[in-house]
């Protein structure tokens, strides 16, 4: 092998900051899995109400559905946080529906929600403090240092905030109307459709933002090697005062 063929020291960390790119992400919006938990209780809830336009049957069939995932989740020892999200998502909705009568309030709750997170996405972009930053730097264990002490990561942040926001309010403006004007049928299929297209796009932003910043600050390494040089530290000082007590007392002896 050349030279030239050989991996370059900056290539394989590019690639091993891809890596854990791709996992932190994976980890945070709950990969395939938490996709098909997001999708199959809307899917289900308007399956059965275009056969049959029960309300009550649709809804229950939801939330049991989403109840099963959860113990599913449970019974592996799983992460439940994404099971348990789309159960309070699908409860609120079949509250709301049961409340009104109107099949379509089923969907309301998370519509209401979508629109708020893309807000929030982008209030906190024009902040400097942007949400996505705050929800994925646990994850990468930087905690807030991007916030002053990598610039170019809390660019990043940013970027990826913005392209939640947007492609989120999108999304919003899509589907409020639809509500007003379709029936629950078209306004639940359309749901559906714009379930996962939109939420891979802001994902694959992310990815690439974050490929090309710097790598994170491990927070939790930088405290956990301070403890151990405290701890070096206290044990000298210890070893120091017991050879300064040793040799006083030879002296004292002779």
């Amino acid at each position: 092998m050349t030279s030239l063929d050989k991996p370059t020291t900056e290539d394989t960390s590019a690639d091993d900051a891809r890596a854990v790119t791709e996992a932190a992400l994976f980890e945070a919006f709950g990969g395939v899995r938490g996709m098909v938990e997001t999708v199959l209780p809307g899917l289900l809830f308007v399956s059965i109400y275009t056969v049959n336009k029960n309300l009550h049957m649709s809804a229950i069939a939801a939330l049991a559905v989403s109840l099963v995932m959860v113990v599913v989740r449970l019974a592996r020892k799983d992460t439940v946080k994404h099971a348990f999200s789309g159960v309070f998502g699908v409860a609120f909705g079949v509250v709301f529906a049961m409340m009104t009568g109107n099949a379509k309030d089923f969907y309301l709750p998370g519509m209401l929600y979508t629109l708020g997170l893309a807000l929030a996405y982008i209030v906190t972009a024009m902040a400097g403090v942007p949400l996505i930053g705050l929800m994925l730097g646990p994850v990468f264990r930087e905690n807030l240092s991007w916030r002053t002490r990598n610039p170019g990561r809390k660019k990043a942040y940013t970027k990826a905030s913005w392209a939640w926001g947007l492609i989120l309010l999108g999304k919003s403006a899509i589907l409020f109307p639809l509500y007003w004007w379709a029936d629950t049928t078209q306004l639940g299929w359309v749901l559906i459709a714009l379930k996962i297209p939109p939420f891979l796009l802001a994902v694959y932003l992310t990815w690439v933002f974050l490929a090309k910043a710097p790598p994170p600050i491990d927070v939790f390494a930088e405290m956990e090697a301070e403890e151990r040089a405290e701890e070096e530290r206290k044990a000298a000082a210890v070893q120091d005062d017991g050879g300064t007590t040793t040799a006083g007392r030879h002296r004292r002896e002779s």
